[in-house]
């Protein structure tokens, strides 16, 4: 007979054969880190959840939080800025309107399939955005085009509050807004392999 005991009452009786207790499933929750032998449920309350240690960081996290801790408040923000102003070096520099169609890097779907993608025409777009032509733009992803202010204000605004305390008015988006914007990212990536006009002017 186990001497396990229920919280509400005498101990139950074991299954005759399982082995175990017969008791409802809630009432035994986790065997209890400190014992319980094989087969046997502990007596855990129902709802209770038992004390487990929390697990102890790797290395690779303890340093990253650690130099996380002991960097400036706008070191996170510059970094974000280079990644951001090395693309757009990238892409002044490379010059993709004049870049063959297979040139590396390309895109694997559009090299292997011949439809563009989501972002096809998006490192185009951008290049002519710095140089002022937002018709070009627009004629190889509007989508990016229209999305590229916004991007920007919540870029400042984040990297403002981060560095300098910035409290710029917060750029509400709802769940709603940003499932809108992707159904409409969708329906333009589909619309914009077909082979019929007008949808053959946007492909790129």
């Amino acid at each position: 007979m186990s001497d396990v005991t229920s919280v509400d009452g005498p101990a139950p009786q074991p299954h005759p054969q399982s082995g175990g207790v017969d008791a409802p499933p809630q009432a035994w929750q986790a065997v209890p880190p400190d014992g319980g032998q094989a087969g046997h449920p502990a007596a855990w309350p129902a709802g209770q959840v038992p004390p487990y240690p929390v697990p102890e960081p790797d290395r690779l996290t303890r340093f990253v939080v650690r130099l996380y801790d002991r960097s400036p408040r706008w070191a996170v923000p510059l970094a974000a800025l280079g990644c951001v102003a090395a693309g757009i070096g990238y892409a002044l520099l490379s010059d993709p309107t004049r870049a063959a169609p297979d040139a590396a890097p390309t895109c694997l779907l559009k090299l292997t399939t011949g439809l563009d993608c989501p972002g096809c025409g998006g490192t185009r777009a951008l290049w002519y955005v710095l140089h002022a032509d937002l018709p070009a733009a627009a004629r190889h992803h509007f989508l990016f085009v229209f999305a590229l202010p916004f991007l920007a204000y919540l870029f400042v605004a984040w990297a403002g509050k981060q560095a300098f305390g910035w409290r710029l008015p917060e750029l509400r988006l709802s769940s709603k807004m940003i499932g809108g914007f992707l159904v409409a990212w969708l329906a333009f990536s589909v619309l914009r392999n077909l082979p019929w006009a007008p949808f053959t002017s946007l492909y790129v």
